[in-house]
């Protein structure tokens, strides 16, 4: 993944051609809805072309440089577009800083998605040559028999043995889709059954319907019996370590979304309430942890562990002293032990869970859940980083 050099970009900034180039003046108006449209469908390179697509910001649509201050704000406000919940699964794209033809300009390359088809808000966006629009029936179609089978990330692969009635229907038509699919979209459907679950990935494709990771962990009736460690143990304990009493425990089991939802309400319901009145004004409501941040924690647990080649659950223990959750699988990608947790770096394990868990509300933007349990906590919070496991820990107030 090598940006292109100088020469390169010079040569794309100015070919009016090109299906792989989109130019803009500014980061004002619509731009950056139209921004995002492209970087949506660079993403899916609908021509096949297997390289990257680049949006140049300060030129004007025949490629002539425009005079743009390209401050650290803007590349902020670019380097957001692949972070903020808007494109699903997030795109692989990197914003520079770049000087061409005698000018300032902010560059965004973008590399094709191994996975396709990407939606923005839910919409599939592609290229013709030079001009953008919505993808067809025909155009997904292909979009999805280009997956690749064994590059693909473990979340797409299929479950061998799984059949379709693995899945609940009535909740992939009723919940999920309309969360994932623009309603518009929707409402014009016209496909299959097996069509729309291939077009979202639950199962592996029309021809092989097949249910991946990503359907048994979203719509699955039990994927416990598929994915031995798809499931989530909860401890309370009476002490601070794993030898004292047991006060209350639980296997949560059912789909991400259910084992996300009984476990937050398991937290809720132990987390100490209390109301100071003394050097206040008004009464004060407290609790021992802050519900948010340890919301935050768990669902990037859910979303980060790993599937493969493990039959351990995420694990939560609420120890007198402290809360520590466990999920299995290390850091990945460009995460590691030195560099976790630092702004900005992240990296995706599961990619479609994430998509899914953002069209389901439990991700609003992709990579801030560690920031703002950090932001929260404070001192309170701390990571134990190892090769095979991430541990979450939480102290107590008084701890």
């Amino acid at each position: 993944m090598n940006p292109y050099k100088d020469e390169v970009l010079e040569s794309m900034l100015t070919d009016l051609e090109s299906d792989r180039v989109e130019r803009k003046e500014s980061f004002k108006g619509n731009a950056p809805q139209s921004v995002r449209e492209a970087v949506c469908a660079f993403a899916n390179d609908l021509a096949g072309h297997q390289a990257p697509g680049v949006v140049f910001i300060g030129a004007k649509d025949d490629g002539t440089p425009m005079v743009l201050d390209v401050t650290d704000e803007l590349l902020r406000q670019l380097a957001d577009i692949k972070t903020d919940g808007n494109i699903a699964p997030p795109p692989s794209l990197l914003v520079e800083k770049r000087r061409l033809a005698g000018h300032d300009m902010a560059v965004i390359t973008v590399w094709p998605c191994d996975t396709p088809p990407v939606r923005y808000r839910g919409r599939i966006h592609v290229r013709w040559g030079p001009r953008r629009g919505l993808a067809t029936a025909q155009d997904e179609r292909i979009l999805n028999e280009r997956r690749r089978h064994r590059d693909r990330p473990f979340d797409v692969q299929p479950v061998s043995g799984a059949t379709l009635e693995e899945l609940d229907r009535l909740r992939f038509e009723q919940e999920y889709l309309p969360a994932l699919v623009a309603r518009d979209v929707l409402d014009a459907n016209e496909r299959s059954y097996t069509q729309k679950l291939a077009a979202t990935k639950l199962i592996l494709g029309e021809e092989e319907p097949v249910p991946t990771v990503l359907g048994l962990l979203v719509i699955g009736r039990s994927p416990a019996d598929w994915l031995p460690g798809a499931y989530t143990q909860f401890l309370r304990l009476a002490g601070n370590d794993l030898t004292a009493p047991i006060a209350d425990e639980e296997l949560i089991h059912g789909t991400v979304a259910d084992q996300i939802r009984r476990l937050e309400e398991k937290l809720e319901a132990h987390n100490w309430r209390g109301v100071r009145f003394a050097d206040t004004a008004t009464e004060e409501l407290r609790e021992s942890y802050p519900l948010n941040a340890l919301r935050q924690l768990v669902r990037n647990a859910y979303m980060h562990r790993s599937y493969e080649a493990t039959n351990a659950p995420v694990r939560v223990y609420w120890f007198d002293n402290r809360i520590e959750i466990h999920n299995p699988g290390g850091p990945f990608g460009s995460v590691t032990p030195e560099n976790f947790g630092q702004p900005g770096m992240t990296d995706y394990r599961n990619p479609n869970l994430a998509e899914a868990l953002r069209a389901l509300g439990y991700v609003q933007r992709f990579g801030a859940g560690i920031a703002i349990a950090r932001k929260v906590l404070g001192e309170r919070l701390r990571f134990e980083v190892q090769p095979g496991f991430v541990a979450a820990i939480v102290r107590g107030e008084d701890a």
